[in-house]
């Protein structure tokens, strides 16, 4: 199951694009965010397509994060912030990082202060990737809280 909270945050920082196009990394984007098999020029998606790709994405993060850190299957609504995480920027990024690091000792605080570091893009901090990570932080602290 795919949780709400991840679909949420996934909505809000990637919007919805119907045609392909460049992602500020440069790649071929469409959709929420979905780059696999997009080529620019290929014809505009159909929202209901946009809107699997989505769930298919979503999913993908789930079971990329939960692999990685197992410990999260004790954690079920730390998923989704770290779900999302991996969504924006793969899993490559969180397995080699001392994020990881920290939620596998459940060291929530600790995970929280190292999201706050991943805001950078074209050597300059992005006001978009700060409010991203800011959400994603604020559901990490609600979930350890609980």
């Amino acid at each position: 199951m795919i949780p709400d909270e991840l679909l949420e945050l996934i909505r809000q920082f990637e919007g919805l694009r119907l045609r392909p196009y460049l992602c500020p990394a440069g790649v071929a984007t469409v959709g929420y965010g979905h780059t696999k098999g997009v080529r620019i020029g290929m014809p505009p998606v159909p929202r209901a397509l946009a809107e699997a790709f989505l769930r298919e994405d979503a999913e993908e993060a789930c079971w990329q994060v939960l692999a990685a850190s197992p410990i999260l299957w004790f954690y079920p609504k730390s998923v989704a912030p770290l779900a999302d995480f991996v969504f924006n920027l793969g899993i490559g990024r969180y397995k080699a990082s001392t994020l990881k690091r920290r939620v596998d000792r459940a060291d929530w605080e600790g995970a929280c202060a190292e999201l706050s570091k991943w805001v950078w893009g074209g050597g300059k901090k992005l006001p978009g990737l700060i409010r991203r990570r800011a959400a994603e932080a604020a559901l990490l602290r609600n979930a350890a809280g609980s």
